[in-house]
């Protein structure tokens, strides 16, 4: 993710994380005071700490194994906080290399494709022929090793802190959310016979929840909102681009990210998992419109 320089004035007004002096920050520790960013503030009763004081039970009041310490978005502090953005890029490889082992067969079977009649594509099932199994599987594949690279290198790059910020099983759960509203969208306004694969959905959803937790934290928004309309232009004006998983991963990003990082402590898991839930419903409500115009 390519950096904007800084003011002089921002440059004094943000200081950089104590762990990563290569991140502004405008949070501290509420117990040391030193700056941290996403990846290292573990939500307290008040405020945000680091990483040390959480360990040392020095803002708790009570030994440190009396309570788990939390994400920003009240997630569980993980030991590695990249373990599910290393797991999905392993498993994009790895089904990759099973494509190019196997051939057009493994897309045919897997890629997502509304109802398939045209010649070119012969008689292979499809969505709407009860195949909804592709929303999900086509997530995982790719046209070529310029397009996964591409999308593994944007899930690296924003992924990681994202699941940091998160805890694993909300960033999850906003990851395939994104990604099945990506090929939804699809499915509803792409021509029928068009196969289409790709992470892309999923990734624009975790784009979409960046930029929402960035202004959440009042970091600079430029590069975020650079990096967005760089890859918008990009969707828009190139061939053979499915705009509509990236629209739609990036809507269901932004809704699903802003529950993740506003929703208020008390009701926090409900509204979190309840703005998940309702993407999923557009989703199954997307795919029962379509499946009925087809069939």
């Amino acid at each position: 993710m390519d950096q904007v320089p800084s003011s002089p004035q921002d440059a004094q007004s943000l200081p950089t994380c104590y762990r990563h002096p290569d991140r502004e920050t405008g949070i501290r520790c509420t117990r040391c005071e030193r700056p941290i960013c996403p990846e290292c503030m573990v939500s307290a009763s008040v405020g945000f700490q680091c990483p040390e004081c959480v360990r040392d039970g020095s803002g708790t009041g009570h030994a440190p194994s009396a309570s788990d310490p939390r994400t920003l978005a009240g997630g569980t502090v993980a030991a590695d906080p990249r373990l599910l953005t290393k797991i999905l890029i392993g498993a994009n490889l790895l089904l990759f290399l099973v494509q190019q082992a196997i051939g057009d067969a493994v897309a045919e079977r897997f890629a997502l494709v509304g109802r398939a009649w045209d010649s070119d594509l012969g008689s292979i099932q499809s969505v709407a022929e009860g195949q909804w199994y592709r929303l999900v599987t086509s997530m995982f594949l790719h046209g070529g090793v310029m397009h996964i690279a591409f999308n593994m290198l944007s899930l690296w790059w924003i992924g990681g802190p994202l699941e940091a910020a998160l805890g694993r099983a909300r960033y999850l759960a906003l990851y395939f959310a994104s990604g099945l509203a990506g090929s939804a969208l699809t499915y509803l306004l792409a021509a029928p016979n068009q196969l289409t694969l790709g992470a892309s959905g999923a990734i624009f959803g975790l784009f979409g929840a960046t930029a929402v937790l960035m202004r959440r934290l009042k970091y600079d928004m430029r590069p975020v909102i650079i990096l967005l309309v760089i890859n918008l232009v990009i969707t828009f004006g190139w061939s053979g681009i499915a705009w509509q998983a990236h629209v739609g991963g990036l809507v269901g990003g932004v809704l699903i990210g802003y529950a993740m990082v506003h929703a208020p402590r008390e009701r926090r898991a409900l509204i979190q998992y309840g703005a998940c839930v309702l993407v999923l419903l557009a989703v199954v409500v997307m795919t029962l419109l379509r499946t009925a115009q087809l069939t």
